[in-house]
């Protein structure tokens, strides 16, 4: 094992920004309890738009230089979250951001969306090997919103996994590896209710010109799919914006809300939530888990 902590924890997300969105709370937490928090991200998130003014020539339809920036937004906010291995999937730029789903991005060259999810897979697997991580963290089979990058990021998490268990494949790779725990990222619908509605109170749009729906946040199932939510305590709570806000050309924070290039503003959770997708859980039936570890066995 190379002298790694006990507890390892890999996430798979799409671009930089989406784990700190996503996870940043969980990350932090894990992170500064001494576990091995491994990022893998799919793409530099080359297509992504542009917030600042100033570094609007940095779109991909003008310098196309965003890519290279947002490596360095995301090693800003991993060191923001206490998380020093983070890695991109087969090494920076091997598969290039896709656009929204239908748009030509998602077939030109190195495209992600047009990979083969098995030739994809086999940089995960690697990772995985040498890792072996008990808990792996990634989205659902929608991506959580449809976008192209986040289906075949849950794709390519989910045969990674698989593959990386079996004892015939790729060697080379590693000795093989089962991850006991996979879980996807969820927001439970009463916490997204609860949370327009503290934003509405507060002023609407707080300092954003527009107010988004929960339509607009990914992965909300009912509460009763939740199994698993990490807490908002801090200084993990603190750790998480100040990770989205390193994401400078993708995210507006401001308090407990923040938007994205479409400028409309939605909450900020500090609590986040897992649907257990694989593996043994760690608490009774109808029960939710409070570490994400809880009964792992190895």
């Amino acid at each position: 094992m190379n002298g790694l902590p006990a507890r390892r924890l890999l996430l798979v997300h799409a671009h930089p920004d989406d784990e700190s969105i996503n996870n940043g709370v969980t990350m932090a937490k894990y992170a500064a309890e001494g576990a091995h928090v491994t990022l893998v991200t799919c793409t530099l998130g080359e297509e992504g738009e542009v917030i600042p003014p100033g570094l609007a020539h940095l779109a991909a339809d003008r310098d196309d230089a965003l890519g290279a920036h947002r490596v360095g937004e995301l090693a800003a906010a991993m060191a923001e979250l206490g998380v020093a291995d983070h890695r991109f999937l087969g090494g920076p730029g091997r598969f290039r951001d896709s656009g929204m789903m239908g748009a030509p991005q998602n077939t030109r060259p190195q495209a992600f969306w047009s990979a083969d999810v098995d030739e994809a897979a086999a940089y995960l697997v690697e990772v995985i090997r040498e890792i072996r991580p008990q808990v792996l963290v990634t989205y659902d089979p929608d991506g959580g919103y449809g976008h192209p990058d986040h289906i075949q990021a849950h794709r390519v998490a989910m045969r990674g996994a698989e593959l990386a268990s079996e004892s015939a494949y790729r060697r080379d790779l590693g000795a093989p590896h089962t991850v006991e725990k996979i879980y996807w990222n969820r927001v439970p619908l009463s916490v997204v209710e609860e949370g327009f509605a503290t934003l509405r109170a507060a002023g609407g749009k707080a300092p954003f010109p527009g107010l988004a729906t929960p339509a607009d946040v990914p992965g909300v199932v009912p509460d009763e799919r939740i199994t698993a939510e990490i807490g908002d305590e801090e200084p993990y709570a603190a750790a998480k914006a100040a990770a989205m806000r390193a994401h400078a050309t993708q995210i507006a924070v401001d308090g407990p809300f923040f938007a994205l290039s479409n400028d409309l503003a939605q909450p900020l959770f500090t609590r986040e939530y897992y649907e257990l997708a694989a593996g043994r859980p760690g608490a009774p039936a109808g029960r939710r888990e409070h570490d994400l570890f809880a009964g792992v066995q190895a």
